[in-house]
């Protein structure tokens, strides 16, 4: 039997009469071809950096010229060193994420820079002959320290992108990382007071001067966690119980996570006697049952529950009770010289600000109680005005958008919940700090993600835009090419 095309040759044949195949294509192994980068991606990524870098130059420029009419000293070296460590962020993700998302690296990066400005500005207030009154608060290396803080923010961010390769590596240790969530969150709550309490909220560890707040890390954590669990356990919870008005509720049987996730919130309301940090926790849960499950019920229920939880912390905690009377009552009695006096001062402040802002260096923002940490909302607020603080909380939903954007384009749902949880807790901690300098919920105890003076907040929000990275370069990524070329055939003539 022959099947050979007609007028082929002849068919050479091997040492023991048996027939060679003869390949109609390129003879050799197919060499695939290599994937070619997205064109322009990286350097989009790149021209958007190298604008987010001389945006914070020229503000720290505009910062000097403001206070006493020339530039600073030392803005070589700042903006050297500045534009290193972004540049730096850059070429890590060309290697080891060159399809992630390129406005994440631009915003976050613009986002640090303009914090370190802003926290410039407030340390030269009543220093080296500049107007203001000195901040007790601030000392003359606070800046270095936070350009060092900047460094580890952006090593995290690197670390994050080299060992996370998979994010659903990261669903292996699901529990693990629960269990390290959970122990960061309680670790304050057990300290004494002295250890752990600053400015009435036991979500810190001091140690000898040095201070750290592990819940920035447990959100990480615990993000980590419910995304592992959720994936396992979301059938489960979708199941629909009774209908009522026209809202189909879970069964009673499945409402036991969210009920224990309300109580640790609870316990960390009481005993931390932080309401940002206890609202931030469950509000991560909550939001990504709900991305899991797609069913309202389970919002309006955790909305509902943490509402009736805040209001019973409120008549049991004294310190909350405060948080509640300065919120609603800022204006009242002796409140605005007293326990409401830096939510009065942001409050003016901004106000004094107006639509455009005094400008960088005109203001007194210093007359605010710790600027630099919790009220820089309200600093930039008073110097860039209404405007200037719009197109920072722009940035923000940016960011956010671009995070809900890649847990859309991922397959994985391990991927898509983490993304999603943690692109809403970003928007759930600004939510929270923004509203409460503006006096729309309670006073907390959290800081401005990027912006605020210290560490903890920023190594960890470095952290979350290199697994947000790493996801979209999951969603991005094309699929792998066949290891043979389809186009090859062979043609066998078989002696029969």
């Amino acid at each position: 039997m022959t099947a050979a095309q007609p007028n082929a040759g002849p068919t050479p044949t091997g040492p023991v009469g048996q027939a060679r195949p003869t390949p109609t294509g390129p003879v050799g192994p197919a060499v695939p071809r290599p994937i070619p980068l997205p064109p322009g991606r990286r350097q989009t990524e790149l021209l958007m950096l190298i604008f987010a870098i001389g945006v914070v130059l020229a503000a720290y420029a505009a910062t000097g010229l403001g206070l006493n009419g020339r530039l600073p000293a030392g803005i070589a070296g700042y903006g050297v060193a500045f534009a290193a460590l972004m540049l730096a962020a850059h070429f890590a993700v060309r290697r080891l994420a060159p399809w992630a998302d390129p406005l994440l690296l631009p915003l976050a990066a613009l986002l640090n820079g303009l914090g370190i400005v802003m926290i410039y500005r407030l340390q030269q207030s009543g220093r080296h002959g500049n107007p203001g009154v000195r901040i007790s608060t601030i000392s003359s290396t606070t800046v270095f320290y936070q350009v060092i803080w900047s460094a580890i923010g952006i090593a995290a961010f690197v670390a994050v992108l080299l060992l996370v390769r998979e994010t659903r590596v990261l669903q292996r240790y699901t529990y693990t990382l629960g269990a390290a969530g959970l122990v960061l969150l309680m670790i304050p709550a057990l300290l004494p007071a002295s250890l752990s309490e600053i400015q009435g909220a036991k979500v810190w560890i001091t140690v000898g001067g040095f201070s750290i707040q592990p819940g920035e890390f447990a959100k990480l954590a615990l993000a980590v966690f419910f995304a592992g669990y959720l994936v396992a356990k979301r059938d489960v919870l979708a199941l629909a119980g009774k209908r009522v008005l026209g809202i189909d509720l879970p069964r009673a049987r499945d409402l036991g996570p969210v009920l224990i996730c309300w109580v640790a919130s609870l316990l960390i309301l009481i005993f931390e006697t932080d309401i940002g940090t206890s609202a931030i926790f469950f509000g991560l849960f909550v939001s990504m049952i709900y991305i899991a499950t797609q069913r309202t019920s389970w919002l309006l229920i955790g909305v509902g529950l943490f509402l009736a939880g805040a209001y019973a912390a409120s008549k049991l905690s004294s310190h909350v009770t405060e948080r509640f009377d300065i919120w609603l009552h800022p204006f009242a009695g002796n409140n605005a010289t007293h326990s409401a006096y830096q939510l009065v001062q942001g409050l003016e402040g901004m106000a004094y600000g107006g639509i455009l802002g005094s400008g960088l260096g005109h203001g007194q923002p210093y007359f605010t109680p710790l600027a630099q940490s919790d009220f820089i909302i309200s600093a930039l607020g008073e110097e860039l005005g209404l405007t200037g603080l719009m197109a920072i909380l722009i940035i923000f939903a940016l960011i956010v958008q671009r995070g809900l954007r890649a847990a859309v384009g991922v397959r994985d749902p391990f991927a898509k919940l983490l993304a999603g949880g943690l692109s809403f807790v970003l928007a759930l901690q600004v939510f929270v700090i923004v509203g409460g300098v503006t006096g729309l919920i309670p006073l907390t105890g959290i800081t401005t993600p990027f912006m605020s003076q210290g560490g903890s907040s920023l190594v960890a929000s470095w952290a979350l835009i290199g697994l947000l990275m790493r996801v979209s370069d999951t969603a991005r990524r094309p699929a792998p090419q066949p290891i043979q070329d389809e186009g090859m055939t062979q043609i066998v003539r078989v002696s029969g």
